[in-house]
């Protein structure tokens, strides 16, 4: 049987400390057989602080990696400004004794683990969003992909934070076992087998906005009017300026196009409206300035990695309603 041992380290989120439990627990053979062990450990066993208000007890202590096939390594309370206490020497010290060929896991910010130890040196990995600038200033080797759920590099794996902790570990089960295990074990967890798109439709994506600048007026009139097929010389002609003087200044000013900056404004407007109202995708596609249908879903397409259907689907304002008997 396979064994997954889940390393609890001081700090640990319970949520995603237990997502590998819950979800290799559930995976079973056709006859009903367990395909997987799942044991828990912390650097010695005993209790282990979590960033609740309790803490776990775990029974075995870090000679459980020595047995592992999978380990897996859920985040924990770290300040990312001080590098060290992300590998301090006594988890450097228990990554060495995992045997050759064990699989690696890291959960949301446990990513930072894998790259202080080198193991991320040259290969892909994922992280949570809103970490992504920090990790890619700290390790500039790592080929870091900030809008993935996950990423899988063979014996190395990367999740993006909570819940895709769920997606990676269903992957595993589907790749160990096939579809058809992975389908069932997600039904009994009652969660999808597969999300559709990737992060980048939970990144938060502020345009930037600089005040009291040769544009700013323009940008202003535009905010107003994205439902216009506004064009360059449209703004550069608000401003009173060429466009080539308009360009420059944008660019200089903004740090983008006008039409990169004009495509993320209709995007993100696009999102309010499918997040806070009811209006048909083609009237979104209009008040946004997309114009049809098709050219918002090839837009939010290329930026979020899902359809307008799909965003209004997980973000929509109100739940569905719950019938009462």
């Amino acid at each position: 049987m396979h064994r997954v041992v889940v390393l609890a380290l001081d700090g640990v989120y319970p949520f995603e400390l237990g997502i590998p439990k819950r979800v290799f627990s559930t995976a079973a053979a056709p006859d009903g057989s367990p395909l997987y062990e799942v044991v828990t450990c912390g650097l010695t066993s005993g209790p282990v602080q979590t960033d609740a208000d309790f803490a776990v007890h775990v029974e075995h202590g870090v000679e459980a990696l020595e047995t592992a096939d999978t380990v897996v390594i859920p985040p924990f309370v770290c300040d990312p400004a001080e590098d060290r206490r992300w590998l301090p020497a006594p988890l450097a010290e228990a990554l060495t004794r995992l045997r050759p060929g064990t699989r690696l896991v890291s959960i949301c910010t446990a990513s930072y683990v894998l790259a202080e130890a080198g193991l991320l040196d040259g290969r892909p990995a994922a992280t949570h969003w809103n970490e992504a600038e920090r990790f890619r200033r700290r390790f500039p080797g790592v080929r870091l992909d900030p809008d993935v759920l996950f990423v899988d590099d063979g014996d190395l794996l990367t999740a993006a934070g909570a819940a895709s902790g769920i997606d990676l570990c269903l992957h595993l089960v589907r790749r160990d076992h096939g579809s058809a295990v992975a389908n069932r074990t997600a039904r009994l967890c009652v969660v999808p087998p597969w999300r559709e798109g990737g992060q980048a439709q939970f990144i938060e994506r502020p345009v930037p906005e600089p005040l009291d600048t040769s544009t700013a007026a323009t940008r202003q009139w535009a905010l107003e009017h994205l439902d216009r097929p506004l064009t360059l010389s449209d703004l550069a002609r608000h401003a009173r300026m060429s466009v080539r003087t308009f360009s420059r200044r944008f660019r200089d000013e903004v740090g983008l196009t006008p039409g990169q900056w004009l495509t993320r404004q209709r995007v993100e407007h696009a999102r309010r409206l499918l997040e806070t109202t009811d209006l048909p995708v083609d009237r979104v596609a209009a008040e946004s300035g997309f114009g049809t249908a098709a050219s918002l879903r090839q837009h939010m397409a290329a930026t979020l990695g899902v359809p307008p259907s799909a965003y209004r689907q997980t973000f929509r304002a109100e739940a569905p309603a719950v019938t009462r008997r």
